[in-house]
């Protein structure tokens, strides 16, 4: 009976090895096979990988871009847009032209704003804020037009600015943008940019026109005195 009991342990024993020896074979398998599938699609889209930034969340037009808002990631490099920030310090601190989604490589192409369409008055800041078709009368702002502008928020809607005189939009650029990158351009008081930016950020903006939107050369002139 110690004869049979000692063959059995032997036999778990060679079991045991073998189940262990198939475990580690098919383990070293899968990793080869995930290290090639990884080198063939390297290999296919160029292979050489490089860190850019990333913004962390949606950043709205007009906003100047904040430590807190990018982070660097690592991207092959033949799929990154033209362009693209691979260096804190060269995103940081740049306002952009035209909002930037969470998890979207971030491209100088963004920043600032095309001087095709766009005269500033003097003394007055050009600010993008996002804005779809049906925040934006449905899409019937252009430039030379004066809009209200609304924020609304969980505690309520506020009038943000009157009469604000329209620079220009993404459609009137024909810039090719998705509805989702819509945004509207207005002259606004160097004193009031932080809280059309802020308002932009955290609430929902509408835009509405009132009978007398159409811009005169008076308005235009008045347009310089501020967005009240």
């Amino acid at each position: 009976m110690v004869r049979g009991r000692n063959r059995s342990l032997i036999a778990a024993c060679i079991c045991g090895v073998l189940c262990a020896t198939c475990v580690a074979l098919h383990t070293g398998s899968v990793q080869a096979e995930a290290k090639a599938a990884e080198a063939e699609m390297l290999s296919k889209y160029g292979g050489d990988q490089v860190q850019v930034c990333v913004a962390r969340h949606d950043i709205a037009a007009g906003q100047t871009i904040s430590e807190s808002d990018v982070e660097e990631r690592t991207w092959v490099a033949s799929l990154l847009p033209d362009n693209a920030i691979t260096t804190r310090q060269d995103a940081v601190g740049k306002q952009l032209g035209s909002t930037i989604l969470a998890g979207e490589v971030i491209s100088s192409s963004r920043f600032g704003f095309s001087s095709s369409g766009i005269d500033v008055p003097e003394g007055m800041y050009a600010v993008s804020l996002p804005a779809k078709e049906v925040q934006a009368v449905g899409g019937a702002l252009e430039p030379g037009l004066k809009t209200d502008v609304f924020a609304i928020g969980s505690s309520g809607t506020v009038k943000l600015a009157s009469s604000a005189l329209v620079l220009a939009t993404s459609a009137s650029l024909d810039s090719g943008r998705t509805s989702s990158d819509a945004w509207v351009t207005l002259a606004v008081e160097p004193s009031r940019v932080q809280e059309m930016v802020q308002a932009a950020d955290a609430q929902t903006l509408y835009f509405a026109l009132p009978s007398d939107a159409t811009s005169s050369d008076e308005d235009a002139e008045q347009a310089k005195g501020g967005a009240r």
